[in-house]
């Protein structure tokens, strides 16, 4: 398998957070996962790496978040909630996962909008990744 993923450019940082809006930027960056991913029958045969960026606008409570967990999003959660959808078993598309790992983003009411790129690191030998990028709002809001 082609191994010129380390050379790509990481993904930076979107600009969500919006002092006039409300709202704070919780990311994860470049989360590395074995992800059992692909309509190929090779594909199923082995988990390949998949490379996971999520930009999360959070609406800031109106109370002072005063250092306590409970006020915030948790990105350990987060990740640790995409962890699980991933080993829960093999999965067909990008676009599926992109749109699983945002729907576990906006269970949180103070979610107002997620931006999810899903990117396969192994598959083109010339072409650092491949994959969707998506972004989901919440309509509670």
């Amino acid at each position: 398998m082609p191994t010129n993923a380390g050379n790509s450019k990481r993904v930076q940082p979107l600009r969500i957070a919006d002092a006039a809006r409300q709202l704070y930027h919780v990311f994860i960056r470049d989360l590395v996962v074995p992800c059992s991913i692909g309509i190929h029958d090779h594909e199923r045969d082995a988990p390949q790496r998949v490379r996971l960026n999520l930009d999360i606008a959070v609406h800031e409570p109106a109370d002072a978040i005063n250092d306590e967990y409970a006020n915030v999003v948790c990105y350990e959660q987060i990740a640790n909630d995409v962890r699980d959808l991933i080993a829960r078993g093999h999965v067909n598309l990008v676009e599926t996962l992109a749109e699983d790992i945002a729907s576990i983003c906006l269970q949180n009411i103070r979610v107002r909008s997620v931006r999810v790129r899903v990117e396969k690191l192994d598959i083109m030998a010339d072409a650092a990744s491949v994959g969707v990028e998506i972004e989901r709002f919440n309509l509670g809001e």
